[in-house]
């Protein structure tokens, strides 16, 4: 079994990310397992790619073990790719769910939802030890909707329609949003690659 450990602190983006590999020959531990708790990176990219490989190359040159991460947002069709990277902190850097959700209803207020089309984005960085960088992107398309529904997941999950369930992400539920998303996306071919990988040793 395969180490890693997630440049996250994100315990929803751990439990998500734990039950996408699950199939995989993975042993991933959180940054509190690995003894990087109080450790903090400033996500300062421009671009999905430059956050998560910057929060993978740190953590994996802390730990020396190899280190998988995830930069993830909701980019708006109507608000030009906002609020993208800062997705998170779209209200401010100590913004809650609640709080961005709010902005983004607020923000898309009189548009209709033909023009309210959007995409989840992840991409999953690995870094390894031996100087090996790899990057996967996956996108989710949907719309954003007129008001939360649901109450599952965490972020934008509960205004995110997906038009082939007419549900939420948060309505989803777990299985069908993790076989999906942008993240199952992401890291299925994540998967691919690591299996080759393996092979090749």
């Amino acid at each position: 079994m395969i180490k890693m450990v997630l440049a996250s602190k994100n315990r929803h983006k751990l439990e998500e990310i734990r039950d996408i590999v699950k199939e995989l020959d993975i042993q991933l531990i959180s940054m509190e397992e690995a003894g990087l708790g109080k450790l903090e990176i400033i996500e300062d990219g421009k671009t999905f790619e430059e956050n998560s490989m910057k929060k993978a190359v740190t953590v994996m040159e802390k730990t020396n073990t190899i280190a998988i991460a995830d930069d993830s947002g909701l980019e708006v069709d109507y608000l030009d790719g906002r609020p993208g990277v800062y997705s998170a902190r779209f209200s401010g850097e100590n913004a809650t769910d609640q709080d961005n959700n709010r902005k983004l209803l607020h923000m898309l207020e009189g548009v209709p939802l033909k023009d309210r089309v959007g995409r989840f984005v992840s991409v999953i960085s690995v870094s390894f030890p031996d100087g090996r960088r790899l990057s996967f992107r996956g996108e989710c398309e949907g719309i954003i909707g007129l008001e939360e529904r649901g109450l599952g997941g965490f972020g934008y999950d509960p205004l995110f329609i997906v038009p082939e369930y007419d549900k939420t992400f948060a309505q989803l539920g777990s299985d069908i949003k993790n076989s999906i998303s942008h993240r199952a996306r992401a890291l299925e071919k994540f998967g691919r690659k690591l299996k080759k990988l393996l092979g090749e040793k």
